[in-house]
């Protein structure tokens, strides 16, 4: 006999009888989000290309092409697996890798799908396109150019174009266009602030493409951008492609930064916990604590009761590994022995680790469960 617990929830379920914690999508407002950042990208004459590494999901990134998406990025190889198997045609892995274990990945991805990849190292270069050459495939790279993130990229012209004929000496690889991104400056919480980071950004990667162009090089794609920049991203006559993952869901952090651009995000993500103990006055205790929620962003910065009510006000104060401490905001002499079993909405601090301690998505509408999408890239993180 095998014994499995039973799945936390089923299709046509209320969100009353769903096990917590559970990872719930509100569709209403991913689908609102989905199509929001398609429209823009579309109507500013850039390419999307959805940074998958927030959701893991290819039920979402199908989605995502369905709705205009050129691709997808994956910020690691092991992570692609699930899109290529799902029928994802073009993926980007957008981040450096060394190893003969990383290499026999991208010969084996690059065997079905299109696939580019970073480098900012000429060992990488000769490495991969000994590899591709030895496998029989074609591989698309990117020289990745420090933006002013200061992690990875190349930090000056005569690297880029050192990198550029490195990739043309090898038959086997194909120079498709620079990587610049600045992740830094995604969540500055000043709207104007992050304006003027990402036009820097942004000069930055023009002058390599002006380096390029004296050399007679066609740099056919730039890409980069996130969620917090993309409008700015989207303008700057650089960019020709964008990787915003976030956006679809949005979390605590992006919600506390200022949007007074032209993009507006709706909160979709959410866990769903269930107050399990409330033995000391004006505090009460949840389901859900590290094993559940990511916090390198933050606490979740509201609780919101599933029945819509509007108190008592619980704030998120302490997350042990199974258990999430709640006080209450304006009374903390009551006793809260009666909201035992009740139930909460928690936005994550960040989406993208948060959605990783899941195996799936409660997708809903209107207080329903209508669909269950498996969470097949979880945990690929080589």
């Amino acid at each position: 006999m095998t014994l499995a617990p039973p799945p936390a929830a089923r299709s046509g379920d209320p969100l009353t009888s769903v096990a917590t914690p559970s990872l719930l999508l509100d569709l209403e407002a991913f689908e609102a989000n989905l199509a929001a950042m398609a429209a823009f990208a579309a109507h500013q004459g850039v390419a999307l290309r959805p940074h998958a590494k927030a959701h893991k999901s290819s039920e979402i990134a199908k989605r995502q092409i369905e709705a205009g998406a050129v691709g997808v990025c994956c910020q690691k190889l092991s992570e692609a697996y699930p899109f290529a198997a799902a029928g994802i045609r073009s993926i980007h892995v957008s981040n450096e890798f060394v190893g003969a274990d990383k290499l026999a990945m991208a010969v084996e991805l690059a065997s079905h799908v299109r696939l580019s990849v970073c480098v900012d190292a000429l060992p990488q270069v000769q490495a991969l396109g000994r590899a591709a050459a030895e496998a029989g495939v074609k591989i698309d790279v990117l020289p990745e150019v420090d933006a002013g993130q200061h992690r990875c990229g190349v930090t000056g012209e005569d690297a880029l174009l050192e990198l550029v004929d490195a990739i043309a000496a090898q038959h086997a690889l194909r120079f498709a266009g620079i990587q610049a991104y600045h992740g830094g400056i995604q969540h500055v919480v000043d709207w104007n602030a992050r304006k003027t980071a990402a036009g820097h950004a942004a000069d930055i990667a023009a002058g390599y493409v002006r380096a390029l162009d004296a050399r007679g090089v066609r740099c056919g794609v730039v890409t980069g951008g996130g969620t917090g920049t993309v409008e700015f991203d989207a303008t700057s006559g650089v960019f020709t492609e964008l990787q915003p993952g976030s956006y679809l869901f949005m979390d605590g952090d992006y919600g506390g930064i200022g949007w007074d651009g032209a993009l507006h995000w709706r909160h979709s993500l959410f866990v769903l916990s269930t107050v399990m103990s409330a033995t000391r006055p004006g505090m009460a205790v949840c389901d859900v604590g590290l094993k559940g929620l990511a916090v390198d962003s933050g606490l979740p910065r509201s609780a919101h009761w599933l029945d819509g009510r509007s108190a008592p006000v619980l704030n998120y104060v302490a997350a042990n590994d199974e258990h999430g401490m709640l006080h209450a905001k304006d009374h903390p002499e009551n006793d809260f022995g009666a909201l035992v079993g009740e139930r909460l909405l928690l936005p994550p601090g960040h989406c993208d680790p948060s959605v990783n301690l899941y195996d799936e998505y409660v997708c809903y509408r209107g207080g329903r469960v209508v669909d269950i999408w498996p969470i097949d890239a979880r945990g690929l993180s080589r």
